[in-house]
């Protein structure tokens, strides 16, 4: 039975009532929680938030990991009428600092140390600079908790009231705070179930970070259908996958590399469906490669990949469905979701006809209500009301959209966006730097990849990329968004407005072909492209992009291996580097290759030992 309410904690009242005993969260511990036990221990950590000072109004800011409790955090905030502002865990202190000063937020929740940040210093240190903000790090064990009985009385919160504040980078170097309401996330679970056909009795995948607003949107349709959420706090191809299947997931997601990650799971047993009940597999943030979908349809089943496009803006505006035709599938990002009214538009702001190329704008009932930064309404909404979403796409006859580019300077990778303006603003402080661009390539791993093209003060204090990733690094700015790739240009094209023509240096490097570079190639940016392949990535991509600290030792146990340690010399420049091989003792296909550059190139992996020595 399926549940049309447009608030959060409504939804949770009206669940447990007519599906008490059912499952809304099981994780990859074994934990399990029904939807009346969801109910009341949102009700006991409401109390428990409500003691500390967080009353109906306040703003609370979270940054954590996708737990059980982080879900069930959700829902007591909603019961006390909070405005909610979750922050993925790829952004560190300058950004988290940025988002709770503007917000306003009286409390910050983060982890102590997880995957090897500790979240609760960067916390501490917030809070020391923000007299008006408490700071509370936590684990699953030690979340807020207190008398229900205690709450003040609830009241539901009218259709168009503030509830929600997601962040999301732009073509500025801050963070951009976009407005939403229950209702506006609402819209997008309801329809988004539909699309994908959630049931109950359904398990999809949670395994896309709870905080971004794609994580937030299961939890509503999990609501609103009945259906099982499967979550994962660190999604690990190893550990991960088999969990799901064990669980008997029917909508694993949630993007190019989880599906590439199911893939290659699958391929190592083909005899034996990982998910034998699989209806589809949900995706998004970036057009997916072609063939992903005939190949993920094939081999692991369902009718394979569907896919959506929207922004934190205006969540998931168009969406395929099981039953749309494979070509729509594998070519579009499906149709527009109900009530959206998307149109194409020129240069001149007219309509263009269907096939034809331009920009998306979008009135619907996910949008937001404005940015937290009123100032920048203006040029987001045009004059009639629509949504300009920066992205370039074609709407077919059909009413399907193909996503074709983007006006806004911002590079999408894994899902999340990157701000070309902050790479370039932190690059042009580099001694060695006289002019820089940071465009986005196409990726078929990745969605887009960072490149940054710099023009040198002195062309005889060359600058490498390994040089360059440490100096991003060292200055703070987070991994997901530094460049995977450096060219050295004479000058960089501008126009007579002193605008650069990123468009001209897209077509230059746009056909470098980046995964694939030749064998036995031994520059140190030659190295580093080869160990960021598509196969050598599909492992350490999910880690770096989504919880920016790549765990590899977690990757393969070390039992049966042995150590080899091969030393060449890199040119020109006629480095030594030395290449650590971790094989199995039988000399069978190495299965992982750590490297180790004492001049600071980070650690790296591959699935093929092709990419780091000629066979």
């Amino acid at each position: 039975m399926r549940i049309d309410h447009q608030n959060l904690w409504d939804l949770v009242l009206h669940r447990s009532q007519i599906s008490p005993d059912v499952e809304i969260l099981v994780d990859e511990q074994g934990r399990r929680l029904t939807f009346l036990q969801y109910r009341d221990q949102a009700e006991e950590m409401a109390a428990g938030l409500q003691e500390q000072g967080i009353n109906q109004g306040d703003v609370v800011a979270w940054e954590l990991p996708t737990w059980i409790e982080t879900v069930i955090l959700a829902a007591a905030l909603s019961r006390i009428g909070a405005i909610q502002n979750p922050i993925i865990a790829i952004y560190r202190e300058r950004e988290v600092s940025f988002c709770v000063r503007q917000a306003g937020a009286k409390m910050l929740i983060t982890p102590g140390d997880f995957r090897g940040f500790d979240f609760g210093e960067m916390g501490q240190n917030i809070e020391s600079e923000i007299p008006a903000l408490t700071h509370i790090a936590v684990s699953p064990e030690n979340f807020p908790s207190g008398p229900k009985e205690n709450l003040q009385p609830y009241r539901a919160p009218a259709k168009d009231e503030l509830r929600w504040l997601c962040y999301t980078s732009g073509t500025t170097a801050d963070p951009k705070g976009a407005k939403h309401t229950d209702a506006s996330i609402a819209a997008i679970g309801d329809s988004m179930g539909a699309r994908l056909d959630v049931q109950e009795g359904d398990r999809p995948a949670l395994v896309f970070p709870f905080p971004h607003i794609g994580g937030l949107t299961w939890l509503f349709t999990a609501l609103q259908s009945g259906a099982t959420l499967l979550c994962d706090a660190a999604f690990d191809p190893s550990t991960t996958t088999a969990f799901l299947s064990s669980e008997n997931c029917t909508h694993p997601g949630a993007g190019t590399p989880f599906h590439m990650a199911y893939l290659a799971a699958q391929r190592k047993q083909p005899e034996t469906k990982l998910f034998p009940n699989v209806k589809n597999f949900p995706g998004g943030g970036a057009p997916k490669p072609v063939q992903l979908h005939s190949e993920v349809k094939a081999e692991l089943g369902g009718a394979g990949i569907v896919s959506g496009w929207g922004l934190t803006e205006a969540p998931i505006l168009t969406m395929g469905a099981s039953t749309d035709p494979d070509q729509k599938l594998a070519l579009t990002e499906g149709q527009a979701m109900p009530g959206v009214e998307l149109i194409a538009v020129d240069a001149e702001g007219s309509i263009v006809p269907s096939g034809e190329e331009g920009e998306l704008r979008a009135k619907a009932p996910q949008l937001m209500l404005g940015y937290l930064d009123e100032t920048l309404d203006s040029e987001a909404f045009d004059e009639n009301g629509y949504f300009r979403t920066g992205d370039l796409g074609i709407i077919d006859t059909d009413g399907y959209v193909v996503i074709s580019g983007r006006l806004k300077d911002v590079i999408i990778r894994h899902g999340e966006n990157i701000s070309a303006k902050e790479v370039e603003d932190l690059l042009f402080e580099h001694e060695l730097v006289q002019d820089v661009a940071v465009i986005g390539l196409p990726d078929e791993t990745t969605g887009e990849r960072a490149c940054a093209v710099i023009a040198l003060c002195d062309q005889s204090a060359p600058l490498t990329l390994e040089l360059m990733r440490t100096y991003l690094n060292d200055s703070g700015l987070r991994r997901n968004a530094i460049p995977e790739q450096l060219e050295i240009v004479e000058n960089i094209p501008r126009n007579p407005s002193g605008k650069i023509t990123k468009n001209v240096l897209q077509d230059q490097f746009k056909d470098i072909d980046f995964p694939e570079l030749m064998a036995g190639s031994v520059s140190r940016e030659e190295m580093l492209a080869k160990v960021n392949s598509e196969e050598g990535q599909m492992e350490l991509m999910i880690y770096e992009a989504i919880f920016n600290d790549p765990r590899l030792d977690d990757a393969i146990s070390s039992d049966g291996l042995k150590n080899e340690t091969i030393e060449i010399e890199s040119k020109p420049d006629s480095n030594k580097i030395k290449l650590l091989n971790i094989r199995p003792d039988n000399n069978d296909v190495l299965p992982c290759v750590y490297y180790i550059h004492g001049g600071g190139m980070e650690i790296g992996s591959c699935l093929k030992m092709k990419y780091l020595m000629s066979e």
